[in-house]
């Protein structure tokens, strides 16, 4: 079964976006190659939901990122191999031979550029497996968790065939016939093999530019364990795109599996959960997550409800948007599935009373499913006092810190329900009766 999350929740979180600064893949993306790209966008879009996989992806970023490997590979060389290497004829070495007598004939005679484009991409091909059997020696000696990989990929190498091929000098001209050889046995009988080349390729171009960015970061990864623990423990977690973000302690398991957050408008609540979902996220696709410390229990989705915007095309207000947010949410908890759930600042968009009794009552249900690890954020403290029965629920804060009439936000959680008012103080520091009243 394939790890849940849509399309809302991945906007929230700012999870995707290779070009967009400020998203998380764009904070990633640092490869080299179009295939290392590629690969990036599986491992991204694809979250793992297994444990021993998780742990599996991690201890080769922790090997690359602690070894400093350095990624040895021209980026337009191995455009070049693989172009060379997908476009396989089928044909024999005696047809190989015939066709490419006929471009050098044409190159001398016109300005048919096919036979220097297949030395080139021969060239750059040979150099290129040059450039990985000695990065597979490396690994090799350096006992990496990808030694079976690599044992599998030096037998290729290691083949009569492919060996003349790399002890060859690609400085020296070579003959029609040799050409013809090098290219029936890397593109006809080899051809499998060097895709599997061009694939570790693209694997070691991830882990080494993805590693650089956790060394660079300072970031950890995060330990998975079986989903039934239903528990999720992190030290100092953060923003990962936020420079100098604070980091915060987190500590969810069996018996405390809700979070309850007040905290006034802009002491940090929303970016805290956005922290949460793309630690979580992050961990599960086996990527370094901002903090100095993570375990988790494998989720099969996550579901947010922190920027719910109104549907004009459907009609629906901002309020009843929430509320068919919340009813996705119900739907997917129902399923008994292990889930991670946030929202922030539940009904918004009604009165008061209504958005006390709807948070409170969305709370009480979400506490019922211990399964799910639920985190919900609100303004309206009262409903913290309704709740402190359930023996469940956790209540934590984001505190203000007047100085003078002017807030200061630390960003650092603490224990308990804020007491915080300070809206009307804001309002009037911007003068925003004053103005008013001079109209």
């Amino acid at each position: 079964m394939s790890f849940k999350i849509d399309r809302q929740s991945v906007g929230e979180l700012n999870l995707m976006g290779k070009f967009r600064q400020g998203s998380v893949y764009f904070l990633f993306n640092k490869v080299k190659t179009r295939i290392g790209e590629k690969l990036m966008d599986e491992m991204f879009s694809h979250p793992l939901n297994d444990a021993a996989a998780i742990n599996k992806r991690v201890a080769i970023f922790e090997f690359f990122e602690e070894k400093g490997v350095t990624f040895p590979f021209e980026a337009d060389q191995v455009a070049l191999m693989r172009e060379y290497i997908d476009t396989t004829a089928g044909k024999s070495q005696w047809a190989i031979t015939a066709d490419l007598q006929l471009q050098k004939l044409l190159a001398g005679l016109t300005k048919d550029g096919r036979f220097k484009n297949t030395l080139v991409q021969l060239q750059a091909t040979i150099v290129t497996l040059k450039k990985c059997f000695g990065l597979l020696e490396l690994l090799k000696r350096e006992n990496s968790p990808l030694q079976d990989r690599v044992e599998a990929l030096l037998a290729i190498m290691h083949q009569k065939d492919i060996r003349k091929i790399l002890d060859s000098d690609i400085y020296k001209s070579m003959s029609t016939a040799t050409v013809a050889e090098y290219d029936f046995l890397l593109r006809n009988r080899h051809n499998e093999a060097m895709r599997d080349v061009l694939q570790f390729i693209a694997e070691t171009d991830v882990y080494i530019a993805v590693s650089n960015v956790s060394r660079e970061r300072r970031f950890c990864y995060a330990t998975a364990v079986p989903k039934e623990e239903n528990l999720f423990h992190a030290r100092s977690l953060r923003h990962p795109c936020i420079s100098k973000a604070v980091g915060n302690d987190l500590q969810m398991m069996e018996g405390s599996n809700v979070l309850f957050l007040t905290g006034a408008n802009m002491a940090g609540k929303s970016t805290w959960m956005k922290s949460i979902g793309i630690g979580m996220y992050m961990a599960h696709i086996g990527f370094p997550v901002a903090a100095n410390e993570m375990v988790f229990s494998v989720r099969e989705g996550i579901f947010s409800s922190i920027n719910v915007a109104d549907n004009i095309a459907m009609g629906y207000s901002h309020f009843y948007a929430e509320v068919v947010r919340v009813k996705d949410a119900a739907v997917a908890a129902a399923t008994g599935e292990h889930l991670l759930l946030m929202f922030d600042e539940l009904f918004k968009g009604t009165n008061v009373k209504d958005a006390f009794d709807g948070t409170l009552a969305v709370t009480e249900g979400f506490s019922e499913y211990n399964n799910c690890l639920f985190i919900v954020s609100t303004h309206i403290i009262e409903v913290g006092e309704a709740l402190k029965d359930l023996p469940n629920v956790q209540f934590r804060f984001m505190p203000t810190i007047l100085e003078g009439n002017v807030p200061r936000y630390t960003y650092t959680l603490q224990e308990g329900i804020t007491e915080d008012r300070q809206g009307m103080m804001i309002i009037e520091n911007e003068g925003i009766i004053g103005l008013i009243n001079k109209m």
